[in-house]
């Protein structure tokens, strides 16, 4: 796995390496993490990239579902904490940009120096809502091209990567989707990405008809299929797709995890009185403190302490 850094000399960017990624020949698999369970976890599992959820930031850190109630600042923080911890190479969701293209001029510099390798902006109206619920509004293409291109000149390092989502192909049809990715790949942006996509068809046709690679989420654990199908990375690699992610699949399996203790611990040892030691249920106290840096940690003590 590449563990160099942005700052060490004679290596490239984190942008860069990220940008190679996604220009390579094969599809490129990107996991959703949102604190650092999830990245370390991410990263010891060999993956090279991956995407910090908006949504699963604003449910971890705020405890509130993905309509707008998350700010620059609890999203910037969590980027911030999560690229000190890992490896990765991090796409960090900046929802709308919270403002104008002067506000996404400023988001992008604080990004960038959070130490994650790519930034996305969506076209949505503020307060946005996750791109998978009901209800979404769109400002203008107009009004979006000036925040990409404000996002591509703030940047210090040119090959940090900037990514342009649309979330049209819901409210306003597949084909200005399409119109819209291609006014902001003029504007500079990298990579484009086209939120709730409702079939197979309109993925390829997407892939087909936009100039820069094209990144789609796959929604695991959604009930309803009214959303972007379900589709295999090979799938999605021969329908012309460069970056998939997974941004839910992390967050409701933590979710899920949780639930399940609880429901042991209640049943048995609130209600029957009998003391149980899930091991299916838990990782271990020394699994837990090796995947959390515990023998880097020790380094460091036996280097500065001795020992």
């Amino acid at each position: 796995m590449d563990t160099a850094t942005a700052s060490t000399p004679g290596t490239a960017s984190r942008g860069r390496r990220l940008k190679e990624l996604i220009n390579a020949p094969g599809i490129l698999v990107s996991p959703g993490v949102f604190d650092g369970y999830s990245a370390r976890l991410v990263q010891k599992a060999g993956f090279q990239s991956a995407s910090i959820t908006g949504a699963g930031t604003s449910e971890s850190r705020l405890g509130w579902a993905d309509r707008g109630i998350m700010g620059l600042e609890e999203n910037l923080a969590n980027a911030r904490r999560i690229a000190d911890c890992t490896d990765l190479l991090l796409r960090a969701d900046a929802d709308t940009g919270y403002g104008n293209a002067i506000n996404v001029y400023f988001a992008t510099r604080a990004f960038e120096k959070a130490g994650v390798a790519a930034v996305m902006f969506e076209d949505q109206v503020w307060p946005k809502r996750c791109g998978h619920m009901a209800g979404k509004s769109v400002i203008s293409a107009e009004e979006m091209v000036p925040k990409v291109k404000a996002a591509v000149d703030a940047r210090h390092d040119a090959d940090f990567v900037i990514i342009a989502r649309t979330d049209a192909a819901g409210p306003l049809g597949v084909d200005e989707a399409i119109r819209r990715l291609n006014l902001y790949a003029e504007a500079g942006a990298d990579a484009l990405y086209a939120d709730a996509l409702l079939s197979r068809e309109d993925i390829a046709k997407v892939a087909e008809n936009v100039p820069k690679p094209l990144i789609v989420n796959m929604g695991m654990g959604m009930r309803s299929r009214k959303t972007t199908p379900l589709m295999t990375p090979k799938e999605l690699e021969a329908a012309g797709v460069a970056v998939v992610s997974y941004p839910r699949m992390l967050t409701t399996a933590a979710m899920k995890g949780m639930a399940n203790a609880l429901s042991v611990f209640q049943s048995e040892v609130m209600g029957k009185n009998r003391l149980v030691d899930r091991t299916d249920l838990q990782v271990s106290f020394e699994e837990g403190n090796e995947l959390m840096g515990m023998s880097e940690l020790d380094e460091l003590e036996r280097r500065f302490f001795g020992g």
